[in-house]
């Protein structure tokens, strides 16, 4: 990722699983939606700020680290911040210079509403990216008119692009995402198995593809495939 004179070292880094090409996004569906405007319009400069929003699980997190994978393919650069990772810093020290990313992804941006500071640093940040003819992404848990910001300038360039709301998965949509996910990685992942997974793990996405991986891990040492049998004795279920 990109850094910055002043900035202070971070030590954030992109998960190189979260790109676009292996995000679920079904024919039609509003992740489709999302990933074709982040691909598009966003990397292109013709909807230089988007605002995602979705509960936990939703892929929000995925989408902002995709799109910095986006654009630092094409040669641009980029800044991806968890803002519930960084709360320790001075925002004015952690914003310093960074309107001249190409790409700014704010995440997390629920955790800093209604703290004065940092409103009044992500203002003047906001500000300086749409000066410089760059790009903002947010990601949050709640839509721009219901996050509780209290500075009413802010809470009006919260407003200025796209939102998007991302969608909680149904069952059966989470069985189609763990055999997508499962394609991706190479294995084949049947309806019974798959309904196994969801029966005793958490529902949460994010649990359930992390099982995948310890499943992938599994299959690949003992050259089995994924059979519930299999996924009982490998995940002590």
């Amino acid at each position: 990722m990109s850094q910055h004179p002043s900035q202070m070292a971070l030590s954030i880094a992109l998960d190189r699983q979260c790109t676009l090409n292996n995000f679920y996004s079904p024919e039609g569906s509003i992740f489709e939606q999302a990933t074709s405007i982040l691909r598009g319009p966003l990397v292109n400069g013709q909807e230089p700020f988007v605002y995602l929003w979705g509960s936990a699980g939703s892929g929000v997190t995925h989408l902002l680290q995709g799109a910095c994978h986006e654009l630092l393919a094409v040669g641009k650069s980029v800044q991806y911040l968890p803002l519930d990772e960084v709360l320790e810093y001075p925002p004015q020290a952690l914003f310093d210079s960074l309107e001249q990313t190409d790409l700014v992804c704010l995440d997390n941006l629920q955790v800093v509403a209604g703290q004065g500071e940092w409103e009044e640093g992500l203002f003047h940040l906001f500000n300086g990216i749409k000066a410089q003819g760059n790009r903002l992404l947010v990601g949050a848990n709640t839509s721009p008119v219901h996050m509780p910001v209290e500075l009413p300038d802010l809470k009006s360039r919260l407003t200025w692009g796209l939102s998007l709301q991302l969608p909680t998965l149904a069952d059966e949509q989470k069985v189609l995402l763990l055999q997508f996910c499962a394609r991706q990685r190479g294995l084949e992942l049947a309806d019974a198995p798959a309904q196994y997974l969801l029966s005793r793990l958490p529902r949460d996405v994010s649990q359930l593809v992390a099982a995948l991986d310890q499943l992938d891990k599994a299959s690949l040492q003992t050259q089995r495939r994924l059979t519930i049998p299999f996924i009982r004795q490998a995940l002590n279920l």
